[in-house]
C-alpha cells in the first residue's frame, strides 16, 4: 500500500519536514516528560476506557464523560463511525483528508463527492447547502466536513456549518465536523461547532492532540456526540486497548498546560502572513489559510530539487480534486521558514 501522506521521513533522508503539519515547537516538555514517566506502567494494559483521560478532557470542555470517545488518532475515529454506522450513502468534499473516503469505501458505502469550486479558493458557500438538500432528499448517511479544512486550512463560515447540521437533523443523517486544527483558528469554543452538540445527536466532532500538542508518534485523538448509543457502538467495532498507558497521560499533562495553545497560534499566525507573501511573491498561487499549513500551486517541479537539500513538502496531487503542481508546507519557526524561502528562490532562480 502505497504511503500517501505527509512526514514519510522513513522513506527519505531529510533535514526539515514541512510535509507534516505539526506545530512548531513540537512536544511541551511536560507533555513529553509525561508521556516518558508513564513508562513505569506499561507492563500493564492500559484502561481501554481512558476513564482519567475523559474525565480531564469532559472537565475542561464542560460537557459529559459519555459522550466523548477517545482513539489512536483522529483517523482511528474516522473509521471506527464509519463502521459503527455503516452507511450505505455518504458525501464527502474534495479536495479533503483522503480517510473520508478510504473509511467510507471500507465499510463498502457509495461516495457522493462534492468538488469544492476552484476559482473560489476551494471555500464551501451556500451553493454546497443546495447540493446537501438535494442528496439528503436522495439519502445519505453520513456527510464529511472538516473546519480548517485540509489540505487548504480555510475555514467553512459557522452559519454554513449550522444550516448543514439542520439540514442533516431533518433528514436523518449524520454530520460528521473534522476539528483537528481547530486551536489553531480558534481562541474559544465558541467559536467551533461544540455549543452544538447538546442540542442534537446529529453531530458527531472528531478532535486531534496531534497538531497542537505535537504528539503524532503517541496518536491520540477524541470524538464528541451527545449520541451515546453512538458511542457505544463505536466502542464494539474497535479493539479495546487502542490508546496507550503513554498517550492517555501526555493527554492529560497536555490539557494542564497553561497559555500553549495562544502562543502556539499566535507565533503560527505571524509566521503563516510570512510565509504566504514569500510564496507569492515568489509567483505562486497561496489558498487563504487559517490553519499552521499553506496550499499553494506552481508549475516549476519542486519535490526533487527540495529533496536534494534534505527539504521535504507535501506533494499534495493525490489529493481529489487537485493535479500535479499543488504542494502544502507546514508553518514552522522563522529561520526554518526562512531556509525553505531561500531554497525555492534558489530553485526558481535556477529554472528562469
Amino acid at each position: 500500500m502505497r504511503y500517501e501522506h505527509g512526514g514519510d521521513i522513513y522513506t527519505n533522508e531529510y533535514r526539515l519536514d514541512f510535509s507534516s503539519n505539526i506545530n512548531p515547537f513540537g512536544m511541551s516538555e511536560d507533555v513529553r516528560l509525561a508521556a516518558a514517566n508513564s513508562m513505569k506502567q506499561a507492563s500493564a494494559y492500559p484502561d481501554s476506557r481512558c476513564r482519567r483521560f475523559k474525565s480531564a478532557l469532559a472537565e475542561k470542555l464542560g460537557i459529559s464523560e459519555k459522550w466523548i470517545i477517545a482513539g489512536n488518532g483522529a483517523a482511528d475515529l474516522i473509521f471506527s463511525l464509519v463502521f459503527a454506522v455503516r452507511p450505505k450513502r455518504g458525501l464527502i468534499l474534495a479536495p479533503a483528508f483522503l480517510e473520508y473516503e478510504q473509511a467510507l469505501k471500507s465499510a463498502d458505502c457509495r461516495t457522493v463527492v462534492y468538488e469544492r469550486p476552484k476559482e473560489l479558493d476551494f471555500t464551501v458557500d451556500k451553493r454546497f447547502i443546495k447540493v446537501l438538500e438535494a442528496e439528503l432528499k436522495q439519502g445519505l448517511d453520513l456527510v464529511f466536513l472538516c473546519s480548517p479544512d485540509n489540505p487548504t486550512g480555510g475555514l467553512i463560515r459557522k452559519d454554513i456549518l449550522e444550516e448543514a447540521l439542520k439540514l442533516c437533523d431533518r433528514y436523518g443523517s449524520l454530520l460528521v465536523v473534522d476539528e483537528s486544527f481547530y486551536e489553531f483558528a480558534f481562541a474559544g469554543e465558541s467559536e467551533t461547532m461544540l455549543p452544538k452538540i447538546e442540542e442534537t445527536k446529529s453531530l458527531v466532532i472528531i478532535r486531534s492532540f496531534t497538531k497542537m500538542y505535537g504528539m503524532p508518534g503517541l496518536r491520540l485523538g477524541y470524538g464528541i456526540s451527545s449520541d451515546s448509543r453512538l458511542i457505544e457502538r463505536m466502542k464494539m467495532v474497535r479493539q479495546p486497548w487502542s490508546v496507550s498507558i503513554p498517550a492517555q497521560e501526555a493527554g492529560i499533562a497536555a490539557l494542564k498546560t497553561e497559555g500553549w495553545t495562544g502562543m502556539v497560534r499566535n507565533y503560527v499566525k505571524k509566521q503563516r502572513v510570512w510565509l504566504q507573501e514569500q510564496l507569492t511573491e515568489l509567483g505562486f498561487r497561496v489558498y487563504p489559510s487559517s490553519a499552521n499549513y499553506l496550499l499553494f500551486y506552481t508549475d516549476r517541479k519542486l519535490m526533487e530539487p527540495l529533496k536534494e537539500q534534505g527539504i521535504l513538502i507535501r506533494d499534495c496531487s493525490n489529493y481529489r480534486g487537485l493535479t500535479e503542481g499543488y504542494y502544502r508546507v507546514a508553518v514552522k519557526k522563522e529561520d526554518e521558514n526562512e531556509e525553505l524561502i531561500r531554497a525555492l528562490y534558489g530553485i526558481c532562480s535556477e529554472n528562469g
